[in-house]
């Protein structure tokens, strides 16, 4: 199993430059998770090729424009192509009473059922569990309520070295060994340890997203060893000033709280409409953390152990 990021848009505030407002899909094996739904989303998911009818899953962080005006728009066009599987959407309370007053007026009933959970953006905890990952809060420091998200995959199954098991081993002797178990005779006695005939588990991998937020270490116990952490770096250092004083944090600051939460990687984002060239945040998040990324419309992050 894996966690693919690909990023839709990573722009702050305005698309400007070729970029767009904060978007990413987050694919666990061919199953969607779409975190924040800025203006232009689903432009970008028909540019690469990403089918919206898969997404079942939709996290929003906080409700500025630029992480949800695209949202309506996409489930009027999921409605549109005539989807009829639910879907899930998790943001602040207010969401469901803008979705709710645009469909009101616009007299629209979905084919679908929208189902709508508010999450409490002041505590860390877990708001989605299915067979894949975990889904959990993480509250942050903006000028409105906001809250980034923590994805982190299930616990992985022990694998099988088919070189030595048995030619007569039953199905259910397999799946034993798969979920850590000894082998036992009737009577309790060892036959097979488990550690004879299987491998251990893949790395079950976590990713943090960190949407807007000022500069504030007390998200470091739950992000600590992330994988990824995506963080917003609105502006570099020299307007650091205009970061405090808007919520929002430098690329220096990002890449900060990336060493003191000792993740694998960082990846750069929300950019500032004043930088055309983006050079100078990656640059300035190296100075630190020498494993930041900036996150490209476009591109994809990978966390696998194949």
């Amino acid at each position: 199993m894996s966690i693919r990021v690909k990023i839709l848009g990573s722009n702050s505030a305005a698309p400007a430059h070729r970029r767009h407002h904060t978007s990413q899909l987050v694919n666990v094996e061919g199953h969607y998770y779409l975190i924040d739904c800025g203006e232009a989303t689903q432009l970008q998911m028909a540019r690469f090729k990403i089918r919206p009818q898969k997404i079942n899953h939709i996290f929003i962080s906080h409700l500025h424009g630029d992480h949800y005006l695209g949202l309506i728009g996409l489930l009027s066009t999921m409605h549109l192509q005539g989807r009829q599987a639910s879907l899930n959407l998790f943001g602040p309370k207010g969401l469901s009473d803008i979705i709710t007053l645009q469909l009101k007026h616009s007299e629209t009933v979905f084919n679908y059922d929208l189902n709508f959970f508010a999450i409490d953006t002041t505590v860390n905890k877990v708001i989605h569990e299915d067979d894949f990952i975990t889904v959990s809060t993480i509250p942050l420091n903006h000028r409105i309520p906001c809250s980034g998200f923590l994805l982190e995959e299930k616990a992985k199954k022990r694998r099988i070295n088919k070189a030595k098991i048995p030619a007569d081993f039953s199905v259910r002797n397999i799946v034993r060994l798969k979920h850590g178990e000894d082998i036992l005779d009737e009577k309790g006695a060892l036959i097979h340890a488990n550690s004879d005939l299987t491998f251990p588990p893949k790395k079950a991998f976590k990713y943090a997203y960190c949407s807007d937020t000022k500069y504030d270490e007390s998200i470091l116990p739950i992000i600590n060893n992330a994988d990824l952490l995506y963080h917003e770096s609105t502006f570099t250092e020299e307007h650091s000033e205009r970061a405090s004083n808007t919520f929002h944090s430098t690329a220096k600051q990002a890449a900060t709280i990336a060493l003191k939460a000792n993740v694998g990687r960082l990846l750069l984002g929300h950019f500032s409409v004043r930088y055309k060239d983006l050079t100078p945040i990656l640059e300035e998040a190296q100075t630190v953390f020498d494993n930041s990324e900036l996150a490209i419309e476009g591109e994809e992050f990978i966390l696998t152990d194949q």
